[in-house]
């Protein structure tokens, strides 16, 4: 299976309800994605037969070891560049958005770049 957008988006839904809400079912990620249920159902299919979640009798999601190394890729990826462009002075609703768009496509060397420089004390370049 090609780790994709959508694959990584619904992983890191996954992650971030089971958080919240400790079980997990179709239903939730439906509506904390906003989409169909049937449309939810079609990707769970996937990614349970690709070893990303299991199911249970009960209908409750949950992460395998792969889907939880993706998903938790992804949210550290998405948090730590919102709390960056928060910082550059990126308004925190625009930050959160273009953090989604970027989380996916960044290569792990740059990613990697950016948390040693930010640890550095280089998140917002104010002194330069």
């Amino acid at each position: 299976m090609v780790m994709n957008e959508s694959n990584e988006n619904y992983l890191e839904t996954i992650l971030i309800l089971s958080h919240r809400l400790g079980n997990v079912r179709s239903v939730d990620i439906a509506n904390e994605m906003n989409f169909k249920k049937p449309s939810v159902s079609v990707a769970m299919k996937n990614l349970r037969e690709n070893g990303f979640i299991t199911v249970d009798t009960n209908g409750h999601i949950h992460l395998t070891a792969a889907g939880r190394n993706v998903a938790e890729t992804i949210y550290e990826r998405h948090t730590t560049l919102t709390n960056w462009l928060i910082l550059l002075g990126v308004d925190p609703k625009v930050a959160v958005q273009d953090a989604c768009k970027i989380e996916h496509d960044i290569s792990v060397e740059t990613f990697d770049a950016l948390k040693r420089h930010i640890r550095a004390g280089g998140a917002g370049s104010e002194s330069r």
